[in-house]
């Protein structure tokens, strides 16, 4: 980590609320821990990178910072990156899964209406003398989504609940997040069948400039993805080890692949086994496995030979340089970013 010392780059995560707790939650499972000494101050730092410099906003304010180039990059919902990303395609992202904040957001109509599927909206709005009225935090996503289906409307911009509003009868129907659907549900409004606007779940974003013109926002980006990736991919995985009484490595190997539907990252690892009597038939075997798969591969260990299974879980499993960060050096044009790096 000597090398991100000199480097200086701003970084934007959520500032209140369960997206707040998960993504401070992710960092500090990544080794990334963010030190905030005063709850109430909206700055904090990562020890393990000193260039790194973390401040808290709103999650839709995240976007608009990384946006105009006020942050290098931000952690935030993928529904309001789509919704405040804007037209000039300077919001990247670079992590599009990191397996928290899941939701939609959705169209959703009173119960009494009846309103099952889009063509049902389609039909119900053909019929009013006026454009049909949609409440929604998503002015851009929801009107594309209505345009796109030739559903003409009135979008009526809110914040705060908006399960109410059509009880109130200033909007006929509501496009807002979805996660459980039971907050639905208590207002009696159901979901429209096909009517989901964004699939969204917490991303990585930078802004495309600096990437491009800041060869240390560059390396950050390598060390943020290196470590998310890293700890994503060895998330659901155990480490098995066991022993094997076998004629030599090769043999060892040859029943795992004979009798294992898992053989590690590339194959299984296999080292001698030093025993007191120094008998020289023990091997050790290693694979790395899927957690959900545990029981049936300690099954097959057996069947392969094998005793004494210790199973432990992986904290990160490196890749030679991490997919998304090739596919970063791809979006940003050349191989003459991954020169600036270097320099």
């Amino acid at each position: 980590m000597s090398e991100a010392k000199a480097i200086n780059a701003r970084i934007s995560l959520p500032s209140k609320g369960r997206l707040a707790e998960e993504t401070l939650g992710i960092l500090k499972a990544c080794g990334l821990a963010v030190y905030k000494p005063n709850p109430r101050q909206y700055e904090a730092e990562v020890p393990s990178l000193p260039g790194l410099k973390v401040l808290f906003q709103r999650p839709a304010d995240i976007v608009v910072s990384v946006r105009d180039g006020s942050v290098d990059f931000g952690i935030t919902g993928l529904d309001v990156v789509a919704e405040r990303r804007g037209p000039n395609g300077d919001v990247l992202v670079l992590h599009e899964a990191l397996g928290f904040g899941g939701c939609w957001v959705a169209l959703a109509a009173p119960e009494s209406l009846g309103l099952r599927d889009i063509k049902d909206l389609q039909r119900f709005s053909s019929q009013l003398s006026r454009p049909l009225r949609v409440a929604t935090k998503y002015p851009v996503l929801t009107g594309a989504f209505l345009t796109e289906r030739q559903i003409r409307a009135n979008l009526i911009t809110a914040e705060g609940t908006l399960e109410t509003a059509p009880a109130i009868g200033y909007a006929d129907i509501i496009a807002d997040v979805v996660s459980s659907g039971q907050t639905l549900q208590d207002n009696r409004l159901q979901l429209i069948e096909d009517g989901a606007l964004i699939k969204s779940e917490a991303v990585l974003i930078a802004n495309k400039n600096c990437l491009r013109n800041n060869p240390k926002t560059l390396r950050m980006a390598r060390i943020l993805l290196e470590y998310l990736e890293a700890h994503l991919r060895a998330k659901d995985t155990l480490a098995i080890f066991a022993n094997m009484r076998a004629g030599s490595p090769k043999e060892v190997a040859d029943r795992i692949f004979e009798n294992c539907n898992i053989h590690g990252l590339q194959g299984p690892t296999v080292s001698r086994v030093i025993v007191r009597d120094e008998d020289p038939n023990w091997y050790a075997a290693n694979l790395i496995v899927p957690r959900q798969r545990l029981f049936q591969t300690i099954q097959e260990i057996r069947a392969a030979g094998g005793s004494g299974v210790v199973a432990m879980p992986v904290a990160y499993i490196f890749e030679e340089e991490p997919p998304r960060y090739r596919r970063m050096l791809e979006v940003l044009g050349n191989e003459q970013t991954r020169d600036g790096e270097q320099e």
